[in-house]
């Protein structure tokens, strides 16, 4: 976009530095001791419990002390610090679901206060960052601008502004030294197993962080996040249920969207009433389902930070950072496996699950251990209506999760690929069991994703699985 007005913005390849007093902490030498301190940490309240149990306390009592310090302190140092170290707490408030109530409880309230208490950066350093990014003139583009922060983001923070053309508009400012940052928080974030292992026993560490890696990065580049809300902004134009905000104007790391007015979806979950949850999930499962077709993409975030309930009803959608290309073979790969879940038997099952990767390669795998594991989705969508609460997410995880060596959920693996499809399924329905959302769930579903709807059909109908080619029975053994 050209400059507003002469002497307006203009890019620069240098950034000035900001006031180090108003920026969260980025320095490689803090943050990787502020890391490196909590498996440390960890380890010691190991071995002090061991001589609590020793002496006579209860060994019940002394691992949930060791879990409440242990979230205490990740979720203090995870906040203090933003960045994807912010991002992870993040992802684990969804795995926070999945913890029993007693050991949950502390991870939920270290989570809020990672949440809501995030530092900002102080006026001064925000007015040298804008400066940097968009020019010494760069207040001529706004009518009002607000150097306190409104809101927090994972890697920057939002300020309310007004647009030269009058427009309300979010500006989202990267925190300097963010990217540097980063690369030192990945580091340590994979050393971090053992803490890991504290909020969800058995969990792929390595497939977790390097889900994590890919988002943080794709929210480090603005011009990316740009372009994605661009398609977003179009393919919901005007539509009845949804609102997105256009894309105003994006430089360097700074991303000026239309402001987007409404009740956040975290106070949703404390005062809505049941109807207004419910009716807020539907259109949250259906923002999440239609955009694969409308726009080609995944919104892989949809956390409850990200929408907002306006005053028409309509859902505001924001923040469109770590959306995914939907994978070339997503549409087979849905109405194979559901082929499979609701015609075939676990022969079947196992065959789809091999040819898309979900088995290694030789790997053994107990079918009919699995499609046991699978029958609470099958009931899931063989009714019409239903209700998604916390207590059912928490039971299917931790069957999944389940430490014992015969658990079949350790035959198999994720493809990469489809790594955004699975943070996509789990992440929405995090916020749908949050809300305790209910209805029908499944036509919201089925509606958009037509191989499923007629393997579902088939089902329903009694007429079995439909025929399979050579290469799709067999496989490509090539």
């Amino acid at each position: 976009m050209p400059d507003p007005r002469p002497g307006g913005l203009r890019r620069l390849s240098r950034r000035t530095p900001a006031d180090s007093s108003g920026e969260p902490p980025t320095r490689s030498a803090v943050r990787n001791a502020k890391l490196a301190a909590l498996p440390l940490a960890y380890a010691g309240r190991r071995v002090t419990g061991v001589g609590r149990r020793a002496f006579g306390e209860p060994a019940r009592s002394v691992e949930l002390d060791i879990q409440a310090r242990t979230a205490q302190h990740m979720f203090e140092v995870l906040g203090e610090l933003k960045g994807c170290a912010a991002k992870f707490g993040q992802i684990l408030a969804l795995y926070e679901l999945a913890l029993p109530p007693d050991l949950g409880a502390p991870y939920r309230e270290a989570l809020s206060r990672l949440q809501d208490s995030a530092p900002a950066m102080l006026p001064r350093a925000v007015t040298d960052v804008m400066g940097a990014q968009l020019g010494p003139n760069w207040r001529c583009a706004f009518i009002e601008f607000e150097t306190r922060a409104c809101a927090a983001a994972s890697v920057g923070q939002v300020h309310r502004a007004r647009w030269h053309d009058g427009r309300r508009v979010a500006v989202k400012i990267m925190y300097p030294g963010a990217r540097e940052a980063v690369r030192h928080d990945l580091e340590h974030l994979r050393r971090m197993a053992p803490l890991t292992s504290v909020l969800l026993p058995g969990a792929d560490v390595r497939a977790l962080n390097d889900a994590l890696a890919a988002c943080i990065h794709e929210e480090l580049d603005y011009e990316r996040e740009a372009r994605t809300q661009r398609v977003f902004a179009a393919a919901y134009a005007d539509d009845p249920d949804f609102a997105v905000p256009h894309v105003v104007h994006q430089q360097g790391d700074v991303l000026i969207t239309e402001w987007v007015d409404g009740i956040p979806l975290q106070r949703l979950l404390v005062s809505g009433s049941p109807a207004e949850r419910d009716r807020v999930g539907r259109l949250v499962l259906r923002f999440v389902v239609s955009s694969i077709v409308r726009t080609g993409l995944l919104y892989t975030d949809p956390h409850p930070g990200n929408f907002r309930v306006l005053r028409d009803g309509r859902l505001g959608v924001v923040d469109y950072g770590a959306c995914s290309p939907v994978p070339a073979d997503f549409p087979a790969l849905v109405g194979d496996i559901a082929d499979a879940v609701f015609n075939g038997g676990p022969d079947d099952l196992e065959r789809a699950l091999r040819q898309y990767g979900f088995v290694p390669p030789g790997g053994g795998f107990d079918a009919v251990a699995f499609s046991e594991l699978v029958d609470p989705i099958r009931t899931l969508f063989r009714t019409d209506t239903v209700r998604m609460t916390t207590p059912w997410l928490r039971e299917q995880v931790l069957r999944i999760t389940d430490l014992s060596l015969s658990n079949v959920s350790r035959q198999l693996t994720a493809p990469p690929a489809l790594t955004p499809v699975g943070r996509t399924i789990a992440a929405t329905a995090g916020v749908l069991c949050q809300l305790g959302a209910g209805g029908a769930l499944r036509a919201e579903i089925l509606a958009h994703l037509p191989e499923a709807a007629d393997a579902l059909d088939r089902a329903e109908r009694g007429a079995g699985m439909r025929p399979r080619t050579p290469v799709e029975r067999f496989g490509n053994s090539a």
